[in-house]
């Protein structure tokens, strides 16, 4: 009869996992971001240029965010005109079109931290 010893890591393993999903989100964040710069009206590029990306570690939540005064509004104004492929909703718009390669990105880093 052949003896087998296993350690179980369980905490280390938990931690290792949480920082990849947070990596990945944060990869999920930044690919929202850039498809919705594709998409923000453009004036001056201000509002462009402001577009940031966060996460949350301890929730695991990923934010993007456009830093203007002015964000909220042209965000929300359905009437203005704007130049081709350019437009109002242009960060909301994004996320339904993107959540299928946001949720292979996180998989990928949760995939990559269980291989290693």
């Amino acid at each position: 009869m052949s003896r087998a010893r296993v350690r179980w890591n369980g905490a280390r393993v938990s931690a290792e996992l949480r920082q990849a999903a947070a990596r990945g989100a944060l990869l999920g964040a930044e690919h929202v971001l850039g498809a919705s710069r594709q998409r923000v009206p453009i004036n001056e590029g201000t509002l462009e240029r402001s577009g940031s990306t966060s996460v949350d570690e301890q929730t695991l939540t990923a934010a993007v965010s456009y830093d203007t005064p002015y964000a909220t509004r042209v965000h929300e104004d359905m009437t203005a005109r704007h130049s081709p492929g350019r437009s109002a909703k242009y960060l909301e718009s994004v996320l339904p079109e993107t959540a299928a390669e946001v949720q292979a990105l996180i998989a990928a880093q949760i995939r990559r931290a269980l291989r290693g």
